[in-house]
């Protein structure tokens, strides 16, 4: 099966100058090809669960060096929470192992970029931050926000990643971030026990392939989608694989780029398809209603524990976190995942990640980014599970199961024949503010997915007013 990969370009001059890169869409379809035939093998038992090193992956201990920090505190922030900032934990262990250092972690909450300018204004920016968005490194670095990321992080930038992910956490030629963690964000996830009990034995290709497998769960006694509406990014989500889709890439990327309207015809085909799912309460866990009011983490938990599991759920790589730590489910065996289905003739691929800044100069800053761009970081991450990473030199074989290996590898075979999230790359008003712009725009039509037209022009409403406020 063949499909398009969607995710963030490289950075341009900014404030209107984000310009689309749609040469880059003509060597989508070959990514695609590539994972999909990486998660067909996902279909089989994952009896290899372990792959990745009980020891976190810190066999390679000296493959790269640190300053000794004694005594020093620093501060890095996050919108980890949960099973993420655990997982996350176990990397900042280490490198204070090595480096004598004390770290705290601080979650941002889903308004990054507020939380970290309110820091950053008051007097008091934590060392060094994930940024969620490629649009708020745009804004930080050209309020002169961002901090030089050292000749060390750079070294290990240029050794352990492609050109690509390098462009992506630069702006105007220099270089300000490292995005050492990615996300695959068109995947679904399925209860086999869910399949079976309802006689499917084929996954879904098609999304007219989905809604029947949604109906023939719904028919068998389980709810089929579990949303998590009450997070307005999973709904982007949602948006833009079926845009992608449907529209093709060079909609796509004049779209990112609000080059063209929200009131677009393309738009309106892209809502009407949504409302196919989300106009049926009877195929949604907890109806339009209960699904507005449930959160990512709950989304993944109710469809792999309780009595009534629901059939699937839609996210990235990183749900695989979510299982792992709530519930009793296995990777592999009890929860499988296929590709986002088909829209229009090729299957979209959306691709995320969080980009790692320094907000104070210093050593101990420019210490953690180098640690985070080493193999050795990425390999004890990889290790606990629901984490993928752009470093190609890597060991593979850290990856906690068979299913995210493959995914990583998919990545990676993606070289730099990619588009990023789109809503991470508007303004943050508009693509990445909880309650507001898109997330809410979102929330609302999924509340009322007969009003079109009515979604359609509030978003627009609100792109435009972000994009020319930015």
């Amino acid at each position: 099966m063949r499909s398009t990969i969607r995710t963030r370009r490289s950075p341009e001059s900014s404030a209107h100058r984000r310009s689309p890169r749609a040469a880059q869409a003509a060597a989508a379809a070959v990514t695609a090809g590539v994972l999909a035939l990486a998660l067909t093998a996902c279909g089989g038992d994952d009896s290899n669960d372990t792959g990745g090193t009980e020891s976190n992956g810190t066999d390679n201990a000296a493959s790269v060096q640190l300053p000794k920090l004694n005594g020093q505190t620093l501060e890095v922030a996050a919108v980890w929470t949960g099973p993420e900032q655990a997982n996350f934990t176990k990397v900042l262990d280490e490198f204070e192992k090595r480096t004598g250092a004390t770290v705290n972690f601080v979650p941002t909450g889903n308004n990054t970029s507020t939380f970290l300018g309110t820091k950053i204004e008051g007097g008091k920016p934590p060392d060094v931050a994930f940024l969620p968005q490629v649009g708020v490194l745009h804004q930080f670095a050209e309020k002169g926000w961002l901090k030089d990321i050292g000749t060390d992080a750079q070294a290990q930038l240029d050794k352990n990643f492609s050109a690509g992910w390098k462009k992506l956490g630069a702006y105007e030629g220099k270089q300000y971030g490292i995005y050492v963690k990615a996300a695959n964000k068109s995947l679904v996830w399925y209860n086999t026990a869910a399949f079976e009990a309802a006689g499917i034995t084929d996954t879904p290709t098609t999304w007219a392939d989905f809604i029947s497998t949604a109906q023939t769960l719904s028919d068998a006694g389980s709810p089929a989608v579990s949303i998590g509406g009450a997070d307005g990014w999973t709904l982007t989500d949602w948006f833009e694989n079926v845009y992608l889709s449907q529209a093709g890439p060079e909609k796509y990327d004049q779209l990112a780029t609000h080059e063209i309207k929200w009131t677009d015809p393309s738009v309106k085909d892209a809502l009407t398809t949504l409302a196919e799912l989300w106009g049926k309460d009877d195929l949604i866990a907890g109806g339009r209603s209960g699904a507005l009011q449930t959160e990512f983490p709950k989304s993944v938990t109710q469809t792999f524990s309780g009595d009534t599991p629901a059939g699937m759920v839609f996210e990235g790589d990183f749900v695989t976190a979510n299982i792992n730590a709530d519930t009793k489910a296995k990777v592999g065996t009890d929860a499988k995942v296929f590709p986002f289905p088909a829209v229009g003739d090729k299957a979209p691929v959306v691709s995320g990640g969080d980009v790692a800044v320094a907000l104070k100069g210093g050593a101990g800053a420019q210490a953690l980014l180098t640690f985070l761009a080493s193999t050795d970081a990425a390999e004890i991450w990889a290790a606990q599970g629901g984490f993928l990473s752009p470093n190609k030199a890597m060991d593979q074989g850290t990856y906690k199961d068979d299913v995210t290996r493959d995914i990583a590898k998919a990545l990676l075979a993606a070289g730099d024949d990619f588009r990023f999230d789109m809503s991470d790359q508007a303004p943050a008003a508009f693509g990445g503010t909880q309650g507001v712009g898109e997330w809410k725009d979102l929330q609302d039509f999924l509340k009322d997915p007969s009003d079109v037209a009515g979604a359609q022009k509030q978003l627009e409403a609100d792109a435009a007013k972000a994009y020319q406020s930015s």
